[in-house]
């Protein structure tokens, strides 16, 4: 039986079996890291395990999207008519129009971000990392069955990058000018049932930026459809964060709010349990609440529970609330899973969870990942996560913006404690709205320490500053009174009006020489760095060459306004009353690629670069964060051809009591560990095998070793795991490396390497060069420095998964990896593109055929009804004719070769003309469906229908329009 995800965090990558990793060549050696290889890069054992469903009532709906690039611009109305029917209700025009032929869009699968797969363009903006962004429109068919009608339909978009307009069913439904924040559409008064199909359009702005960093394009996160009964629980409308009262006993306060589209007033009854870690029961509350039609309710209980067991770090134990409904028209469910612990941030004493002092060892992070841009898929967010827990951190910092639910969902599960950070710096109304979204979406989430209002913003210190802080602090607290709020200040700490006198817990970033000055004028202030070290590396590179862009990775090298690594950690872990800090950045990300500008294309401040691998940082952190096991690390690395008898100085980083350097079995040197700086040595470079050995009470506990390396004679491949999710969502990075004769990494090869994979789906590579140009979309990538990364996404179904890696020279790599079955998530079904006539021109009735070229006059909005397909005509008296007109649905096949019109069903005789072109006739009155045939270049069709006395006529059903064949 497969491990589960709890036995992939906390085993040792050098306790793993590689026997059980199905490689067929250059496999790593039994119970080892491959030989050579950067830490935490080895094969874990395990499957990814896919978070909770909260809201039962949600389906992906990732599937059966279609994309245009660029954008698409309707001519402007300038006839009388074309201007009337702009201005009405469902009459979209262009891209966004039910009807426009979207027949040659390509078709793409969410998570999307467009611009990862762009070419890089040194006019383009330096700080999205000389990539085109531009605006493109997506567009999506959806059936609904009628068995739908009465429910409550939204649509739920994780995020849009960056403004987006969309429409249903050719109507606006929502304009979002934010890249970060959730967007809800209740779809319910524009849906469409049965075989009068719905169409999703969205226009998206990509050129709108919020920040000054990589930022995306497109529909990057998930997107549901969720059905729930006419009285249901609304979208964040459970709050159920737990509290400990003052007389020491616990309780959870829930309250749940209810919304009801139902058409006469109904009661609600709410049942809320409370389910402990294995799923039992612990405690019940009931309620009740009575709702008008198209209004809201609410329901407070409180859950009172004793001793529960605490969520921390170490065990992020989770309870689940599960809210269920009772009420006409079906029952609702909620399932949030909740934390208990306390948080406390004291102006003298730091930070305490549980009454546990706790110093936050943070982090700052971007959302993008080599290879995918920001559309990051949820088991390569877990990847990512789990990085930064091999590196010793407990704290994050979601700058500057909301993360995607999936990410403040595993930081619950794999114990990590959050800022969590406004975008928009304003209280405007619709900012406002943007802040509230923060706060509701993610108040009932443990992890979360910290809402922070604003990043370095230039009226921090101003009156005005201040009053804006204030609105959106009070705004804040008024929806969750049990976090603390901050604001990231880079300056104006002493003006006579800044914000930090009106926040709960100041935010430094850098300034770290004003640490005692603003506490000792502050002393009940608590206090954190939000930011700080800015420090420059590129990973494998240990000398810096600013005419190249390659900055040293021996911690060396920092921002004006920052400090190294080292140096940073050092001012805060010697302050007790800084909380502690968040590192600037967990990840390299594309964008922002300071101290240079073209030809790099991301950022140097990584501890990690774009795909993962480690730096120097990674060492020097885990030496300054890990306390439960020993760590040593040393760089550079030990193949230096051509500098035999050179001195190479050494950073050893340890949290033993003492490290010891050997070189080829001789002794260089031992010296007490300075945890904070590192250790420095100096050794005459000699090849062959370079040893750093960490002690504890004189004897060893951990070592780190570098091997010379020979020449590259074959690729090796190592998946972060052995087995992948046959569920078509799982994804594995894989790390190309090249290797010597005797299986030895090769730190030095830069050679490309080109990929072949069947059984899954490449959908991203990356090698952490923050200067490469290449693609990080075809199945090609040159090793920079030794590494090269592919991200593999699984079909579905269980199989094997092989990759095959080559390059020039080299002995090929071969991979498997196996396909575990997997029921895939549930997906809201594909529904194929049709071209309907869905709008058309009714006369008034006639006593006799009347000519079918017949019109309504110009600029007449009222003789003739608009009418749609599927609304038959009432009976008349006698019998009658009517005269119908629409405008044939551009079809760049029909129009080419001709098609078919087909009405599901015609009640009444019928005769069809195209172009004034009599081409089909229905001789019974009997309901039947009439197909049409359309030829090449048609634009217009009319048909006249005759109906019996006292019989409803005319088109009851979809008129669909087709190619031949």
């Amino acid at each position: 039986m497969p491990l589960g995800r709890r036995a992939l965090l906390t085993g040792t990558a050098g306790s793993l079996a590689a026997a059980t990793l199905p490689v067929r060549a250059m496999a790593a050696p039994r119970g080892t890291e491959p030989s050579g290889l950067l830490h935490g890069l080895a094969p874990r054992d395990g499957l990814f395990e896919r978070l909770p469903v909260e809201d039962p009532s949600r389906t992906l709906l990732a599937r059966g999207w279609l994309f245009h690039e660029g954008d698409i611009t309707p001519p402007a109305p300038v006839t009388h008519d074309d201007t009337y029917s702009n201005a009405k209700a469902g009459n979209a025009r262009g891209a966004a129009a039910m009807d426009y032929d979207d027949s040659d869009w390509t078709d793409v699968t969410l998570p999307h971000d467009w611009a990862s797969a762009q070419g890089f363009v040194e006019t383009a903006n330096v700080a999205q990392g000389y990539r085109p962004r531009g605006i493109g429109w997506y567009r999506r068919t959806l059936r609904l069955d009628p068995a739908d009608r009465g429910k409550r339909l939204e649509l739920h978009f994780g995020a849009i990058a960056t403004a987006a307009t969309i429409w249903i069913n050719g109507s606006i439904v929502a304009r979002n000018f934010s890249g970060y924040n959730a967007i809800d559409i209740d779809m319910t008064p524009f849906a469409r049932f049965g075989d009068e199909l719905n169409v999703i359009a969205i226009r998206v702005d990509a050129n709108a930026m919020e920040g000054w960093w990589y930022e995306g394009a497109g529909l990057y996160r998930h997107v549901w459809l969720s059905k729930r009964p006419p009285v249901s629980i609304a979208t964040y409308g459970v709050h159920c964060d737990p509290r400990l009262g003052s007389d020491g006993r616990w309780s959870v306060p829930v309250t749940v709010t209810l919304n009801s589209i139902a058409r006469e007033a109904a009661t609600a009854n709410v049942l809320v349990d409370l389910l402990d870690p294995a799923g039992k029961v612990v405690t019940s509350a009931r309620g009740q609440a009575q709702l008008q039609p198209l209004a809201e309710g609410e329901v407070a209980l409180s859950l009172p529970v004793d001793k529960p067991q605490r969520w921390s770090i170490e065990t992020p134990t989770l309870y689940t609330v599960r809210v269920t409904t009772d009420a006409p028209g079906g029952g609702d469910e909620r399932r949030i899973p909740i934390g208990f612990r306390t948080i406390r941030f004291d102006a003298e004493q730091g930070f305490f969870l549980n009454d546990k002092h706790v110093k936050l060892k943070g982090v700052c992070l971007h959302q993008d990942h080599a290879g995918v841009g920001v559309a990051v898929p949820d088991a390569l967010l877990e990847w990512r996560l789990q990085r930064m827990k091999d590196t010793g951190v407990n704290a994050i910092r979601c700058s500057h913006n909301a993360q995607a639910p999936e990410f403040y969902q595993l930081c619950d599960r794999m114990g990590f404690v959050l800022m969590d950070e406004n975008r928009i710096f304003n209280p405007a109304p619709e900012n406002m709205a943007q802040l509230e979204w923060l706060v509701r979406a993610h108040r009932n989430h443990p992890s979360i320490i910290l809402w922070s209002v604003f990043n370095e913003e230039p009226m921090q210190g101003t009156e005005a500053g201040v009053e804006m802080v204030r609105r959106m602090a009070a705004h804040v607290h008024a929806l969750d009174d049990s976090r603390p709020v901050t604001a990231a200040m880079n300056g104006s700490f002493y003006d006579p009006k800044n914000v930090s006198s009106v926040v709960d817990v100041m935010g430094f970033n850098y300034y770290q020489r004003e640490y005692d000055k603003f506490h000792a004028l502050n002393p009940v202030k608590p206090s954190t760095s939000s930011e700080d070290t800015s420090a420059f590396m590129t990973r494998g590179a240990y000398t810096t060459d600013k005419a190249a862009h390659v900055m040293s990775s021996m911690d060396d090298e920092a921002a004006p306004w920052g400090a190294t690594h080292r140096n940073a950690w050092a001012e805060i872990a010697k302050r007790r009353f800084v909380a502690g800090g968040f590192v600037w950045t967990g990840f390299d990300y594309h964008g922002e690629p300071t101290p240079f500008t073209w030809p790099t294309i991301a950022s140097f401040f990584g501890i990690l670069d774009l795909c993962g691998f480690p730096k120097t940082a990674y060492d020097i952190h885990r030496a300054h964060w890990i306390d439960d096991q020993p760590v040593v690390g040393v760089a550079p690395h030990w193949t230096w051809p051509g500098k035999e008898g050179q001195s190479i100085a050494l950073l050893v980083t340890s949290n033993a009591e003492r490290v010891r350097v050997v070189l080829n079995g001789r002794m260089i040197g031992e010296q007490a560990v300075d945890r904070i700086m590192g250790n420095s040595f100096t050794v005459p470079y000699a090849p062959g095998k370079l040893e750093a050995v960490a002690l504890n009470g004189g004897r060893e506990v951990a070592r780190a070793v570098h091997e010379t390396a020979g020449r590259a004679v074959a690729l090796r491949l190592t998946p972060a795991r052995r087995q992948i999710l046959g569920d078509a969502e799982d994804v594995v990075p894989i790390t190309i490396d090249a290797i010597d004769a005797k299986g030895r990494h090769v730190p030095t090869e830069n050679r490309m390497t080109r990929f072949k994979i069947d059984g899954a789906t490449l959908i991203g590579v990356g090698n952490g060069d923050p200067n490469s140009h290449e693609s990080e979309k075809e199945p090609e990538r040159s090793l920079f420095n030794g590494l090269a990364q592919m991200l593999v996404q699984a079909g579905e179904g269980r199989g094997k998964v092989t990759v095959v890696a080559s390059a020039d020279g080299l002995r090929p790599a071969r991979l498997v990896i196996d396909r575990v079955a997997a029921t895939p998530r549930a997906q809201v079904a594909v529904t194929p593109p049709g071209a309907f006539i869905l709008q058309w021109r009714r006369s008034p009735s006639f006593a006799t055929a009347p000519d079918p070229g017949l019109m309504p006059p110009t600029n007449d909005n009222n003789s003739w009804d608009f009418t749609r397909s599927g609304n038959t005509t009432g009976p008349e008296a006698g019998a009658s004719f009517r005269l119908y007109r629409a405008t044939l649905p551009v079809r760049r096949r029909v129009v080419a070769d001709g098609g078919n019109i087909t009405f599901a069903r015609i009640d009444g005789r019928a005769i069809v003309h195209v172009d004034g072109r009599q081409v089909a006739t229905k001789t019974d009155f009997a309901a039947a469906p009439l197909v049409a045939p359309i030829p090449p270049g048609a634009k217009t069709i009319a048909v006249i229908v005759e109906a019996q006395p006292n019989t409803r006529s005319g088109f009851n059903g979809t008129v669909r329009v087709a190619p031949k064949g």
